[in-house]
This record gives structure tokens, sequence and C-alpha cells, in this order.
């Protein structure tokens, strides 16, 4: 693990625009599928970042995006009730974490760690992992050749690179597959001369932004019907919460569910959504591929993560460089993707190698299998309004699988 203490200030504003580089497309995403502003959703990953570090005490190195759990339940809920009131029932949803953070407090972890074993929750990561490799592969394959330079530049940084170089994996992946992508059009264009062809790079987005731009805030309206609707989404994300809190933990060597607690990093959590949501945001997750990205540059300091969400809330305000962001091409990002999401599923592994379940008991395989099936797979539970998908989905299976399959004891 490289030590925090030995990098300059430089040193850790240049990793804390990395880590932004890295949640940057899925921040984005979420609104520009949801019809929310891309802007807007920029400020409340940072502001809801540095809401976290608040409550936490700054003890976590944890990065809140998007969440692509709400994907479905706001575009439904927008349709239904409209953005304002859809906020409404998002600002809400906080009132699940803070509930679940106060049971967390009184029972303490053990509540945690009694319904979510080792067995649970390796499964369960990997799942995270796994599940967000086709998004990766999705991107990549929109152009294969840069999505593989991309990902080879990667690896070469963390294999062979040296000094502050090898901290910088993911800034240097983007630049030489950006780069790669402009040579790649202009060969097409000036040589093979393509009348058809359209550039990886479009430069128009950065030529045609405004250098300042205000975000297009939303206030909330608060309307139960809304508010009924999407407070049970809250259960996935928190179940995804859980798995990342012990996965950063895993990743960064420390108990973080012991310090700051799990209840306090519940609590941020959905704080922060409730902030994103006051201003027409989604609501914020913990990210796993930021995460990953942690676990390439092994460097743990949760000031980088700060310096990452103050970039974000100042990239919502330049038109220009959140132009030049966005006309990144999907390979590129999607080549660092494929060995990011691949990481977490690893650390997922560590877990249940760590933690050494009796796999010879039928039981520990059953919950095993049926998470990674579950969850990688895609089933979706859906119940009139209500639907759970997915991590969240595979999560709660586990969680009763442990409680109702016999030799529990025996298995913890």
């Amino acid at each position: 693990m490289s030590s925090s203490s030995n990098l300059t200030f430089t040193q850790k504003l240049i990793l804390g625009v990395q880590m932004l580089f890295v949640a940057f497309g899925a921040t984005v995403l979420v609104p520009l599928l949801t019809g929310l502003d891309t802007g807007v959703a920029l400020f409340t990953a940072g502001v809801g970042t540095l809401v976290f570090h608040l409550i936490t005490g700054g003890k976590v190195p944890i990065f809140l995006g998007s969440s692509f759990a709400f994907i479905a339940p706001i575009t439904a809920s927008v349709q239904h009730f409209g953005i304002p009131a859809t906020m409404g029932g998002l600002v809400s949803v906080g009132l699940v974490y803070v509930l679940s953070s106060l049971l967390i407090k009184w029972k303490g972890v053990r509540i945690i760690e009694k319904y979510l074993p080792a067995v649970v929750i390796g499964p369960v990561i990997m799942t995270i992992g796994l599940s967000l490799a086709p998004a990766g592969i999705d991107m990549a394959k929109t152009n294969w050749p840069v999505a593989l330079v991309s990902l080879g530049t990667a690896i070469a940084v963390v294999v062979y690179g040296r000094g502050l170089f090898r901290l910088l994996p993911i800034i240097t992946a983007v630049v030489v597959g950006y780069v790669f992508a402009l040579a790649y059009d202009y060969y097409h264009i000036a040589f093979l001369h393509h009348q058809n062809y359209k550039p990886l790079v479009d430069l128009s987005i950065v030529a045609s932004a405004s250098w300042f731009s205000i975000p297009d805030f939303v206030l909330p309206q608060f309307r139960w019907e809304a508010i009924v609707f999407m407070l049970p989404v809250a259960i996935a994300p928190m179940i995804e919460h859980v798995g990342d809190i012990y996965t950063i933990s895993q990743v960064a060597g420390k108990n973080y569910v012991e310090d700051p607690g799990l209840h306090r990093t519940l609590l941020g959590d959905g704080i922060a959504s409730s902030v994103a949501a006051l201003f027409g945001g989604p609501p914020n997750t913990t990210y796993s591929e930021v995460t990953g990205a942690l676990a390439l540059i092994r460097v743990y300091e949760p000031v980088i993560l700060r310096i990452a969400a103050i970039t974000a809330i100042l990239l919502a305000f330049s038109g220009k460089l959140n132009g030049f962001l966005e006309s990144i091409p999907p390979s590129v990002i999607g080549g660092v993707l494929i060995l990011l999401f691949g990481m977490i599923a690893a650390v997922g592994i560590r877990t249940l190698i760590n933690a050494k379940p009796d796999l010879n008991k039928t039981r520990n395989l059953i919950i095993i299998s049926v998470i990674l099936s579950i969850g990688v797979g895609g089933a979706v539970f859906s119940w009139g309004r209500f639907s759970i998908a997915s991590i969240g989905l595979a999560g709660i299976v586990g969680v009763l699988l442990n409680l109702i399959l016999p030799g529990r004891e025996l298995a913890e």
C-alpha cells in the first residue's frame, strides 16, 4: 500500500482529478437516461461526497455518484408525477437510510454480520463487478482497437510504471486512448478518404460549449403518491452500500464497518442522496469503479476523493471542460472499465478466500450460486410499480437463504 503521507498536494490533486475521470461516465449517464440535467448530477455528486465525508469524519475513501438502481424508478416516476414530485420522493428515500442507520446503531454491526456473513457478502461483491462488466464491454465494443489501446495502457502503467507515473493508470489510459482515437479519426478521413466516416471524437461538443453555464436545478415537490412509489426502491442501493463498504474495507485493509461504523456510512449515503434530490439530481451511491481505481493505485487517502468531489462541483459550472469530458469516446472509458470492474469481482473472491467458508457445505454452495446467478443474470422482481433487480435482488435472496437454510450457526 502506498503511503499517502509521502504524496505532495500536487500529486493528490492529480489523483483526485483521476478519480473523477473514473466516475464521470457513470455519473452523467444516469441523468442522460432519465432526462435529468448532467450538470446538476455532477454538482450533487460532488456535494453528496462532501456530505458523506463530513458525516463519516472524513475517514472512508469513498466517492458518491449517480445511482443506477434508480434509473427505472426515476423514469417511471417522472412519467407519472413529473420531475419536481419525483425529487420529493427521492428526498424521502433518505429517511429509509436514517432509520436503518439507527437500527444498526441500536443493535450494533453484529446485526449486519448476522444477516450478511462472508458467504453472502463475498458473492454480492463479485456480483457488483460482474454485473457491471457488460456495461464496460458495451462501451469498449463501440471501437475495440481504441478500447484495447486504453486497456493495454492502464495495464502497462500498473505493471511497469514507476514513481508518480505508476499512480496514474486511469488518466494515462484516457489520454493515450483519446489521442489514439484522434489519430484513428485522422487516418480514416485523411488517408482512407471515408466520406461517411463518423469521427470517434466529436470536437464540435467542445467548440459549441460555453465557458460558464449554470446547471438546471429543480426544487422538489412533496406528493405522497411519489413518496410511496419511491421508498421501497431504497432497499436495493442499501444492500449495495453494505457490500461496497465491505469492499473498500478489504481493499484498503481497514475496518470501516467498525470505524467510523456502518451506521455512519449508511447515514452519510442516505443524507447525501436526499441533498442531491433537493437540487434536482439523482440519488447518490458509493462507486465501485472508484474503489477499483484505488485498488489499482494502492492509495487510500480520503482527501483524494474530496478533491474529486470539489472538481466535480467546479465542472458542473464549466461548459468547456464538461464538453471536453463528454467528447471522450465511450470506447476509451470502456477499455479502462474492463479492468476496474474485474478488480471488484476479484475483491469478492478474496473476501471468500479470507473468510474460508466451508464450501463442502451444500447450504454455502447454494447461497453463493443463487446470488451469482440472480445478480449476474439480471433477474428482476416486480410487483405493481415496485421493482427490484440484479445486485439488490441478489443480496435480498442471499440474506433470506442464509436465514432459512439449516446449519447457519455452523456455517458462520
